[in-house]
C-alpha cells in the first residue's frame, strides 16, 4: 500500500534526482522502488544501489536515535556437509580486521560512539546491527560498508575465531543438556533438508575451517546483491542516502551467488522416538512436529494455538501439568519462523520421579481437547491480545522497528508485512485454531526426544 510521506521528506524522484547528480559509476546510482504506510503515522521507503544493495529507511522522529541493520541473505541453511557452521563462523569473524582497521578497532570505535553493536545468525539470515545516538549513523555507515568488502581473513583471524566458537559449541551444546537435545531433534526430525544440521556446526566442521573456505564464501554471500540495509529513527534520509552512495557505491556487483536450492523434506508418516541419557536430576521431554512455513497461510492460527497451550500460568498445558496432575515444574512450546516448513517445538520439564511416558500421554490429552474442540473465546482473546503486546513492544525502539523490517523482509520478502500478520492473528477464529491443530499436530508428524537421567 503507497504511504503519504511526511511533509519533512522529500518527494523520491526529487530525492533521487537529487542523489544521482554528476554521478557517473552504474554500482552507485539510486533507483527508487516504492513507499509503503508503515503503521498509521510512518512511512518505509525502498531503495536499489546500482550494485544490487537494498536500502530500506523508517524515518522516526520520537527519538534522538538511530537503528542499522544489515541482513545478509545467508544462514547454515547455505552451507554443505562437512562445512556446517561457516556462517556462524562468519559472524565472528565480521568483527575483526578488516584493509582500513586493526582488530578491536570496531568494538572500540562502536564504545566512544554510545554505540551498541550486536550480530545474529540462523537458519535463513545473518544479520548485524547497531544502535546509536543518531549523530553516530555515519560511522555506523562507514564500518558496515568497510567490513562488507574489506574484510581480512587470513590464518591468525580465522584459527582466533575457531576456537572462540569451537568453545561456544562446547557450552551451548556439548555441556548442555537442552542443547544436546535440540541438535538431536532437528537431526532427527530432518532427513533431508539442510535444517538438520546444527547453526553452530559440528565440531568436526568447526575444527576443519580453511582460510580457502571462508574466503570463499565471503566471496559469494557477503555482496550488496544479497544484503538489505535498514535505516530506522531520527536522520535526513538525504544525507543518509548520500553516505551509503559514498560508502557502498565503489563495491561491485558481484555475479549471484550460485545457491543451491534446499531439497523439499518428504512427508513424515510416522513417529520417531529416540532417547538421550544426560546427567539431569529430572527427566524430560522434547517434540517436535513439522510445522508450515513463516509465511504459510496455516501459521497464523498455529501461533495462536501455541499461546493456548503455553502462553503464561493461565494456559492450558501448564495448568495441566503443573497445577492439575502436578507432574511438571514448568512447559514451552515454540514455532520455528523459517522460511521453509520448519518444527513446532514442545518441552516437558518433569518433577522428580515422573517419566516421560506420563508426560506424553498427557501432552496427547491436552492437544487433542483443543483438536476436539477448539480454544475458549476467552482462550482466543487473551492468546490474540497477548500476540498484540508483544507486537507493540517490538515497535517501542527504533532498534525494534528496524529488526521487525529486516526480518520481515528476509523471510517473507515484505519489510512492511508485519502489520499484515498483526491483522492475520487479529483474524484468526476458533475454527480455524481447531483446524490448525488437528492438521499438524498428528503423532505421525513429529519426532520425539527423551532425556532420561544418567545414573553413573
Amino acid at each position: 500500500m503507497a504511504a503519504q510521506a511526511p511533509p519533512f521528506m522529500a518527494a523520491p524522484e526529487v530525492l533521487i534526482e537529487r542523489l544521482n547528480r554528476g554521478v557517473r559509476k552504474r554500482n552507485a546510482r539510486w533507483s527508487f522502488v516504492r513507499d509503503q504506510a508503515f503503521g498509521d503515522a510512518l512511512t518505509l521507503r525502498r531503495f536499489r544501489l546500482g550494485n544490487g544493495l537494498t536500502v530500506l529507511t523508517l524515518v522516526d522522529r520520537s527519538a534522538p536515535t538511530v537503528s542499522y541493520h544489515t541482513w545478509f541473505r545467508v544462514g547454515s541453511r547455505h552451507e554443505r556437509p562437512g562445512k556446517t557452521g561457516l556462517a556462524h563462523l562468519f559472524e565472528h569473524l565480521m568483527f575483526g580486521t578488516t584493509r582500513n582497521h586493526p582488530h578491536g578497532d570496531f568494538d572500540r570505535l562502536m564504545e566512544r560512539a554510545g554505540a551498541e553493536a550486536n550480530a545474529a545468525t540462523w537458519t535463513d539470515w545473518t544479520c548485524y546491527y547497531e544502535n546509536a545516538p543518531r549523530d553516530a549513523l555515519p560511522l555506523l555507515i562507514e564500518l558496515e560498508a568497510d567490513r562488507m568488502s574489506n574484510l581480512v581473513l587470513r590464518v591468525p583471524q580465522v584459527n582466533s575465531e575457531k576456537e572462540v566458537v569451537a568453545n561456544e559449541r562446547k557450552l551451548r551444546v556439548d555441556d548442555d543438556v537442552e542443547g544436546k537435545a535440540l541438535e538431536l531433534l532437528y537431526d532427527k526430525a530432518f532427513r533431508h533438508h539442510p535444517y538438520r544440521w546444527p547453526t553452530i556446526g559440528s565440531m568436526q566442521d568447526i575444527r576443519g575451517f580453511t582460510v580457502r573456505d571462508c574466503q570463499e564464501f565471503y566471496r559469494t554471500h557477503y555482496a550488496p546483491s544479497n544484503a538489505t540495509v535498514v535505516i530506522a529513527g531520527d536522520f535526513s534520509e538525504h544525507k543518509a542516502l548520500s553516505l551509503v552512495q559514498k560508502r557502498y557505491g565503489s563495491i561491485s556487483a558481484a555475479p549471484a551467488a550460485k545457491i543451491r536450492k534446499s531439497p523439499k523434506e518428504p512427508s513424515q508418516r510416522a513417529e520417531r522416538v529416540f532417547q538421550l541419557s544426560a546427567p539431569t536430576p529430572t527427566e524430560k521431554l522434547l517434540v517436535g512436529y513439522h510445522a508450515p512455513a513463516f509465511s504459510d497461510p496455516d501459521t497464523p492460527a498455529l501461533v495462536i494455538a501455541n499461546d493456548v497451550l503455553f502462553g503464561g500460568l493461565s494456559s492450558r498445558l501448564h495448568r495441566l501439568f503443573c497445577l492439575d496432575e502436578e507432574i511438571a515444574l514448568s512447559v514451552r512450546g515454540s514455532i520455528s519462523p523459517f522460511i521453509d516448513p520448519g518444527l513446532f517445538e514442545m518441552w516437558i520439564f518433569l518433577r522428580e520421579g515422573k517419566r516421560t511416558e506420563d508426560a506424553l500421554a498427557l501432552l496427547d490429552r491436552g492437544i487433542a481437547g483443543v483438536g476436539s474442540a477448539g480454544p475458549s473465546p476467552l482462550e482466543l482473546e487473551k492468546a490474540i491480545s497477548q500476540l498484540e503486546l508483544s507486537f507493540l513492544h517490538s515497535m517501542e525502539t527504533a532498534g525494534g522497528k528496524a529488526e521487525q523490517i529486516g526480518f520481515y523482509e528476509t523471510v517473507a520478502n515484505d519489510g512492511a508485512a508485519v502489520f499484515e500478520r498483526l491483522a492475520a492473528y487479529r483474524n484468526v477464529t476458533g475454527d480455524a485454531v481447531q483446524r490448525a491443530v488437528t492438521k499438524y499436530l498428528r503423532p505421525s508428524r513429529r519426532t520425539r526426544v527423551e532425556i532420561l537421567r544418567n545414573l553413573s
